[in-house]
Formats: structure tokens, sequence, C-alpha cells
């Protein structure tokens, strides 16, 4: 998996590293001195990338090894393919590489289709919601103590007091505006629109639900201050209500869907499942070919090498979030966020393939056509499309070609971890696509040994360094945390938006 501030914190040592297309080095590349990557042609020392650990701003981990290993995998084989034209790809590659942009067609055909009753513009069932308090609407006016001294607490009830008196319905909005201090509500006439039951501190909640549309309660106290509610007709917000519970509507009808395909599909997660899953999700690419089994269904074993597959498959900002979000979880809960998710998504695949639910030629030809310009994008992007080749080589053959090059995108990958380029991402259908076509490994022993020798340089240089230093009583910083990695959002539909806390004012808002 790559990452661009693993890349940015290794600036001081990528000139160091990585030369493997480097004229200089290449009596250093034999069979003798051992090798962590291959893509192609090329090949990457464990020394060096134990010099780029060593050396770097962040822990000497595995799995940043292997991010910046994979890294420049990717780059050389976009080298190698922009040097041969890219002739190595036909139709029949690119399509096992777009397999997700297609999964998510038939997915999306299926959801629309069984999806067309889950929320229907239903007036009385909106009505009845908004009565039973399923559904809320209010306005109030706030005068706000939280953040001020006790002192002012009498004052502020007493001039709550006083307003409560004075305020009606017909005024209740030119009120808020005038006197509440709620400015967000307050322009609004002190409405907070629509929002569900359990969105509001208890006490607001409790006091709203003890009136009936179109009253106004007594003066009531919150963490916030002492507030002025009036809660709102239903002819009065009938159009926000209606669309509010139509989502939740489709909400409900969505979550009954999937529980039903999980039943139906028979889905069983492993014991170990979220165990075995959190191994994947922090590096897919060396369970690849994984068979451990993390669950079954109709569709068939779920294995640890088909959730590589999907986490690879996904944006990497994605993945990186999700990582990040479940670093402490609980196994239990990465097996249902991850594993359960994922199988459902293949699921609901199996069900969309039942009923013959596919991309058109039109749709596959244009995945086809956005994989091109993915491709011709990460090559100028990287400055290694085959006309600036053709130019900088003169009139050299292809083996030119491949040498300037994998030498090029060498350089631009210091450059980056220097700051003096961007970060380029290769779209993972490329990716995959070249990765399937060309000989690619990556040795997870010589990771190993990458990361103990880096280790080794580490301690070594730390060792000089506070022995050359002046003892100082001011705390120094520890090691900077390596960046969390990769997340999944998948051909499963997304679910409907939760309910979101009132517009215009999150003063009342429960904090749970």
């Amino acid at each position: 998996m790559k990452s661009s501030s693993v890349l940015s914190a290794a600036a001081a040592v990528l000139s160091l590293t990585l030369f493997t297309a480097c004229d200089g080095l290449k009596e250093a590349m034999t069979a003798h001195v051992d090798t962590v990557a291959r893509a192609g042609s090329q090949e990457l020392s464990v020394d060096q990338l134990a010099t780029l650990l060593g050396q770097v701003h962040v822990p000497p981990r595995k799995d940043i090894a292997a991010t910046l290993a994979n890294t420049w995998i990717d780059y050389q084989l976009v080298a190698q393919a922009a040097a041969s034209g890219d002739t190595t790809l036909d139709d029949k590659a690119i399509d096992k590489a777009l397999w997700m942009p297609i999964a998510s067609i038939k997915a999306r055909k299926f959801i629309d289709q069984v999806s067309k009753t889950w929320s229907a513009d239903d007036s009385a069932a909106a009505h009845k919601m908004y009565d039973n308090g399923d559904i809320l609407s209010a306005a109030h006016i706030l005068i706000m103590t939280q953040g001020k001294p006790e002192s002012d607490k009498a004052a502020a009830k007493a001039k709550a007091e006083k307003l409560r008196a004075q305020v009606t319905s017909a005024n209740f909005a030119s009120m808020a505006q005038k006197n509440s201090e709620d400015k967000g509500s307050a322009i609004q006439g002190g409405s907070l629109n629509v929002f569900q039951k359990g969105m509001m501190v208890p006490a607001f909640e409790k006091a709203l639900l003890a009136l009936k549309p179109g009253e106004i309660s007594p003066v009531i106290e919150t963490q916030f201050g002492y507030h002025i509610i009036r809660r709102a007709t239903f002819d009065e917000m009938k159009t926000q209500v209606q669309q509010f519970a139509k989502s939740r509507m489709r909400q409900v009808a969505e979550s009954t869907f999937v529980t039903n395909l999980q039943k139906g599909g028979e889905m069983q997660l492993k014991t170990d499942a979220g165990a075995n899953a959190r191994g994947v999700l922090n590096d897919p690419d060396s369970h690849v070919k994984d068979g451990t089994v993390l669950a079954t269904s109709k569709a068939g074993a779920f294995t640890a090498g088909r959730l590589a597959e999907w986490l690879q498959a996904m944006p990497m900002q994605a993945v990186m979030q999700q990582r990040m979000q479940l670093q402490g979880a609980p196994d239990s809960v990465v097996a249902n966020m991850v594993v359960k998710n994922f199988l459902t998504n293949e699921l609901v695949i199996r069900a969309a393939d039942s009923a013959k639910m596919g991309p058109t030629p039109q749709e596959v030809a244009d995945l086809h056509k956005n994989f091109a310009s993915a491709r011709d994008n990460a090559w100028m992007q990287l400055g290694v499309d085959p006309h600036t080749l053709s130019d900088s080589t003169k009139n050299g053959g292809k083996a030119d070609r491949e040498a300037y090059a994998a030498k090029h995108v060498t350089q631009y990958l210091t450059n980056v971890a220097q700051g003096r380029a961007q970060f380029v991402e290769v779209p993972s259908p490329v990716a995959r696509a070249l990765r399937d076509q060309s000989k690619v490994s990556l040795n997870q022993a010589g990771l190993d040994r990458a990361v103990e020798r880096a280790t080794k340089l580490r301690a070594t240089e730390d060792s000089a360094k506070r022995a050359t230093q002046p003892a100082s009583v001011v705390p120094m910083p520890g090691d900077v945390k390596a960046p969390a990695g990769k997340t999944p959002a998948g051909a499963t539909p997304a679910k409907p938006a939760q309910p979101q806390a009132p517009k215009g004012s999150d003063t009342v808002a429960a904090h749970k």
C-alpha cells in the first residue's frame, strides 16, 4: 500500500536508495545481494530499503517497508509499460483489472430495482410519525449560561421568564430573532428544523415531547442555559417532515433488506475472522494469495485473499481512514465492519448475477476508456509518457527507453520525498493490470531483514546523536507514528444518510 506521508518523511535518504535502474549501482545488484522486491527487470535490494527505513522520521516497521516497496513496484511497472507502449495489456486483462467497477455497476442496477418501493411519499405515514414524536420539530429562544459565571444565572433566568410572559405563537419568530443567544437558529426565527427523537439533550427533548404541536413550554433549563421551546405543527413543517419520513422509511427498508440478504445467504463468520482481517487490512498486498477462510456463505468461502482484492480496489485514502478507525477496535468490531460488510457485497453481486444484471457493452467501453485515461494520466504525471520517452532517448530502442524511464521514476520518487514533486498514486485497476502481466515479487523475509537492519541503523545513529548533544531538561518529542493506511466502501449501495442534527444550531444537540 502506498502512503504519500511516508514518502515525504523519507526525504533525507531516498536519494541514497531505490537506484536499481542507475548504471552506477548495477554492480551492487548481484545474486549475492538480498532482493526485497522485483518489478520486471528492476530490483530493490534489502540494503537499499534498510538504509531508507533506518533514516526516515518514522519507526522502522514492516508496514512502512511494504508501503515503500509497493510504491517502487508500481512506479517501475508504469515506467516499463510506457517504454513498451503498453502492448502487454489486452481487453481481457483490462476486464480482469476492472472487476470492481463492473461489480459496482451490477450492484447498483440490482439495488435500483429492489429499492423502488423502499421509500414512497406517504403523507399519512409522515403525519403519524410526527404525532407519535418519532420525528420532531421545534423552535426555541435561548438565554445562555454555559461558560458564564454562576452569579449570572439568576439574571439569565429572570430574562427568560420575562420573555416567556411575552411570547406567543404569532410573535415567536420575531422574539427569537431579537432575543435568542443561539445565533444559528435565531436568524431562522429560532427554528431547529426537523430532527429525529434522541437528537437533543434529555431535558430539552422531555420538555418538547410534553407539548402538543403549536404549544409553547415554560422556561426550562439545560446545560446550555434557559430555553423557551415551541413545538411546530405538522402543517408548518409538512414538506420537511415528509422528506425526513421518506428517508427514515428507506433506511429501515434497506436495513431489513440487508439483514434478510445475510440470513438468506447463510453468512457465517469464523471465530478468528476479526484477527485475521486486521492483518489483511494492515497489509493487503502480502495477503493476495492467502487462502485463510474468514467467513462462508452461499457465495462461497470468503478468504483473506479475497478481502485483500477488495481492499486493493479501494481508493487509498478510504482504506487508510478505515485502518485508522479500527486501530484500537476489538476483533469483533473488525469482523463486522470489514468481513461482514464485504461479504454482504459478495452476496449483492451474486444476487445481481442471478438477476442477469450487468454492464452494457457501452458501459464496458466507457470503463475501458476511463482505464486508458487513468493510465495516460499516470504516465504524464510521472513524466514517462511514450512521447516524452521517445524524445528523451532519441533514436534509442526499447531497452534505452526502459532504462531511461526506470531511472526517471526513481528520481521522481526522490523528488516527492523531498517535497519537490506531487505524489502520484497509480490507480488501482492500472496497478493490478500491470502486476498481473508482469514479473513482480515482494519478499516478506526481505522486508523483515530490511526492518531489522534499519532498526540497528536507527539505534546507532540515535546513539551517536545523543553522544554529541548537551543534556537538556526540555522533554524531547518521541518518534512520529507512521500514518495508518487505506477502507471500505464496496459494491453494496451506500446506506441512506443518517438523519442530521437540526440545521442552524448545534447548541442543544445531544453529545453521545
